[in-house]
């Protein structure tokens, strides 16, 4: 099978942790050891969230007195891709023999119109106290808003439309290669009149342009791996309960959080509707028995 594996933000850096390099290198660490029977069994295209990454590398920026402005949120995608690609390469070398890893820079094109640029709602960097949030949105222009029990800042997050490196990521898959890509949702860039490519302020939603990319290989399957056992229908209430096998349909007649859990319900809708195939929601520890239907939420067009 072609499995499509998309890795969250929060598992490579837990909410509250110090973003040292030591403890997001255990996480990738443990990652690779959850994907690691899917690696050596199935082809596997990996690609990851960025949003504790970015956000930890913007507020460096911000607070860099050698520069003149702050890096822009495409540049610092791009080295958040860099660095969490090259840890997961590197441990996946390592846990799956006879196969070749590769990490691919990779950009998504975006329309410069999407009317997220104007509401920005993707969560980026640590956690606030809402006094201290609202502190930094003042001084620095943020927009910042309520994340469960904390704050942080929120960044446009544009629709993804077409995955740029689409051919050469193709061409490692067919190859047989391990294929970490696509992290952070892809670099956000525009094209102009004459076709050319300029990077924009805005992180793209990881699970949304996941479903793309699935779809794009023909993956069989899609992962939406996080640090929960699966949807939560009326979370928070009395009633609460797992949805441990839906349709599109049934996930669309609920709601659910635009800042967590509502990304993955629309993306594994997409992809199933998009292709008729299959798509899991759950714990990334849990990988392979999400695969197989035994964990998780399991999204198909059919409840059987």
């Amino acid at each position: 099978m072609r499995v499509v594996a998309a890795l969250g933000g929060n598992a490579l850096l837990e909410r509250g942790e110090k973003p040292d390099e030591d403890i997001q290198e255990h996480h990738v660490q443990q990652a690779v050891a959850a994907l690691a029977p899917l690696a050596r069994s199935e082809d596997l295209v990996v690609t990851h969230g960025n949003g504790p990454q970015v956000g930890m590398l913007a507020l460096e920026s911000a607070s860099d007195p050698a520069l003149t402005r702050p890096y822009s949120l495409d540049v610092l995608g791009a080295q958040t891709q860099g660095m969490i690609g090259y840890w997961l390469v590197r441990e996946l070398r390592g846990a799956v023999h006879g196969k070749h890893a590769a990490s691919l820079v990779s950009q998504t094109r975006v329309d410069p119109d999407d009317p997220a640029f104007a509401h920005p709602t993707k969560f980026v960097g640590p956690v606030y106290e809402e006094k201290q949030a609202r502190d930094l949105a003042a001084e620095r222009g943020w927009a910042v808003a309520r994340d469960g029990e904390a704050w942080r800042r929120v960044v446009p997050s544009p629709e993804p439309l077409e995955l740029m490196e689409l051919p050469l990521i193709r061409q490692l898959v067919d190859s047989g290669a391990l294929v970490v890509c696509a992290g952070g949702g892809g670099i956000p860039v525009v094209a102009d009149a004459s076709g050319t490519l300029h990077g924009v302020e805005a992180v793209v939603d990881k699970d949304l342009t996941a479903a793309l990319l699935a779809e794009a290989v023909n993956a069989d399957a899609l992962l939406l791996l996080t640090d929960v056992d699966a949807v939560i229908d009326g979370f928070g209430t009395p009633g609460a309960r797992a949805i441990r096998r839906t349709t599109p349909a049934e996930l669309r007649a609920r709601s659910f959080p635009a800042g967590s859990m509502g990304p993955k319900v629309e993306a594994a809708c997409r992809f199933v509707e998009a292709t008729g195939k299959m798509a899991a929601i759950g714990r990334l520890g849990a990988a392979t028995a999400l695969l197989h239907g035994e964990a998780g939420t399991t999204v198909s067009d059919s409840r059987r």
